[in-house]
């Protein structure tokens, strides 16, 4: 199997509205991967979370990340950030031919901000989604970027002295 090629985009907040159309846009719903997608869309996306759903959902990390069989992609990914943003992704494959790849991504990064309306996008092979923002800004395994994270003194990228 080829790697992946993960793209991302930053949605600064966590809003239920935005996780449903992404889950019904891109995620294999009959199939997600990952049980705990149900109790996610009760709690985050409906509303309409039992006390089954948020012990589903409570691993006790800082960040919370599904990994979810996608429709047209090879998965889907939603994070929840340390602080409050929501990371999706979508994992395509990268054969040989990484610029047509890397084309392919940059297009899919753009019509997913449009989408969900995200100041910005980054893929990379096999990258993680950032637990923070600036996690977001470490440039290991980042093969391209779009866009701007809103900025605040906590979201600005390192300057160097």
């Amino acid at each position: 199997m080829p790697p992946c090629l993960d793209v991302y985009v930053w949605v600064p907040e966590r809003n239920p509205e935005v996780l449903g159309r992404f889950i019904d846009s891109y995620v294999n719903a009959d199939d997600p991967g990952d049980e705990r997608l149900h109790s996610f869309v009760r709690v985050h996306v409906l509303g309409t979370a039992n006390d089954a759903d948020e012990k589903a959902l409570d691993d006790g990390a800082d960040t919370f990340t599904l990994y979810l069989r996608a429709r047209d992609h090879y998965q889907a990914i939603i994070t929840f950030t340390r602080d409050g943003a929501t990371v999706l992704g979508l994992s395509v494959d990268a054969p040989d031919d990484l610029p047509e790849t890397l084309r392919q991504a940059d297009q899919l990064a753009e019509q997913l901000r449009r989408q969900f309306s995200a100041p910005a996008g980054r893929a990379g092979v096999e990258l993680p989604p950032a637990g923070d923002s600036s996690e977001w800004y470490e440039e290991a395994l980042v093969l391209f970027r779009t866009g701007e994270l809103p900025t605040s003194s906590s979201d600005a990228p390192p300057s160097d002295p």
